[in-house]
């Protein structure tokens, strides 16, 4: 016999991935656009969240590494449905996305990335673009003063001199101290009602720790049995784990990962980010791009679903384990003081990542830098949004292309 809450549990889960999947499907825009989407879904429309509740998951989201409309969605699934809601969240925001940047590269890998040039090389500037306008907009709401303006600069100037994951991670704890040194005086911001929690105390201690042994026991397994599966899955699970930001700042860590270590080139790479782009839901499927079109592993679907999950991993683990106990770290102000700085560090490694690899790697000559302008423009300017510059900047680059 079913137990009638396993059954409503259960119900309950479909409903979440039906309402997740149908988002995942239109919710084009990046991290910002979605927490819009999501507010006014779950918040105005569904009513399945109060605004204090709501604000609540987004601050959590902002505390966490990982893509943060994902880390809120999965949050609103856990609060709903549990652990099945969480899962449930995630697959219908993930999984469209996922597919079509898989197909993308089943594409390019039977075509031999023989894509028309002019349009590649658009896509690669809707990049900078993008990217740009990350930086813009993240630095307007993070470095608001002159203390986190210099923690953006240091962060940035370290990444740069250090392009490897040990000089992000180190400037991520830099940013962390910096902030509880300049910040931990200040006032504690009030603290939002309590999310209803469907997960225990104890459930969330072993998520937490899980989290860790998996952060340092996958390099070490990695290197005693160093298979391609297990080296890809540990370096996209480091990625998940150390991201602060969301989707672009993952880039850098994954081209660290990917092209250095011949998986993969950086013009595929770059093509590949910049068809993301295009792609509605969460820019961490981009790895579900990369797990399929690199030479190691197994390539193909089981490549796609490998990155796929292990990048995510992290994130699913720290919501779960973190949410029981978000309501007491909130009112902490050494959390607060130190929040306050890594978010400053990464509006830095943002900037370092427009730099390079983005510029240096798409923009060339008048033409690329005149693209990028207009797409910069366009987007901080007119509103329009990412998807739509992703598009015109390739079509105007391919027909460019085919004028000269």
């Amino acid at each position: 016999m079913v137990d009638s809450a396993d059954e409503d549990d259960r119900d309950r889960a479909w409903t979440i991935f039906l309402v997740f999947l149908r988002l995942g499907l239109t919710s084009f825009g990046g991290p910002i656009a979605h927490l819009g989407y999501f507010r006014e879904e779950f918040v105005a429309r569904r009513r399945w969240l109060s605004e204090s509740r709501y604000t609540d998951l987004i601050a959590l989201s902002q505390f966490l590494p990982g893509p943060a409309s994902s880390q809120v969605g999965m949050a609103v699934g856990l609060t709903r449905g549990g652990l099945r809601g969480a899962f449930a969240a995630w697959l219908g925001f993930t999984a469209p996305s996922a597919i079509a940047m898989i197909l993308f590269a089943l594409a390019a890998s039977r075509w031999g990335m023989q894509w028309p040039a002019g349009a590649v090389r658009g896509l690669l500037l809707a990049a900078v673009a993008v990217v740009a306008q990350a930086v813009w907009s993240m630095a307007r709401t993070l470095c608001p003063d002159a203390p986190r303006i210099a923690i953006a600069l240091s962060a940035a100037a370290v990444a740069l001199l250090r392009p490897d994951v040990w000089g992000q991670v180190g400037t991520i704890a830099i940013g962390a101290i910096a902030g509880l040194a300049l910040f931990a005086r200040k006032p504690v911001a009030p603290h939002a009602a309590d999310p209803p929690m469907r997960v225990s105390r104890r459930v969330g201690a072993w998520a937490l720790a899980s989290f860790f042994v998996l952060l340092f026991a996958l390099p070490l397994l990695a290197r005693l049995w160093p298979t391609p599966e297990l080296k890809i899955f540990a370096a996209f699970y480091r990625a998940g784990s150390l991201v602060f930001g969301g989707g672009h700042v993952v880039l850098p860590l994954l081209q660290t990962a990917v092209v250095p270590t011949g998986w993969m080139s950086d013009d595929a790479f770059l093509a590949g980010y910049g068809a993301a782009q295009a792609m509605p839901g969460p820019l961490f499927t981009f790895s579900a791009y990369l797990g399929a079109a690199m030479s190691a592993g197994p390539g193909g679907w089981l490549g796609g679903l490998l990155c796929l999950i292990a990048i995510f991993l992290p994130s699913f683990l720290l919501v779960v384990g973190v949410l029981p106990f978000w309501s007491a770290l909130r009112r902490n102000a050494f959390a607060q003081a130190a929040l306050n700085g890594v978010n400053a560090a990464v509006v830095g490694l943002l900037l370092a990542a427009l730099y390079r690899p983005v510029w240096v790697s798409a923009v060339h000559d008048l033409v690329d830098v005149a693209l990028v302008a207009i797409g910069i423009v366009a987007l901080i300017r007119w509103k329009l949004p990412s998807w739509a510059i992703v598009l015109g900047v390739a079509l105007t680059s391919y027909i460019v292309g085919g004028l000269g």
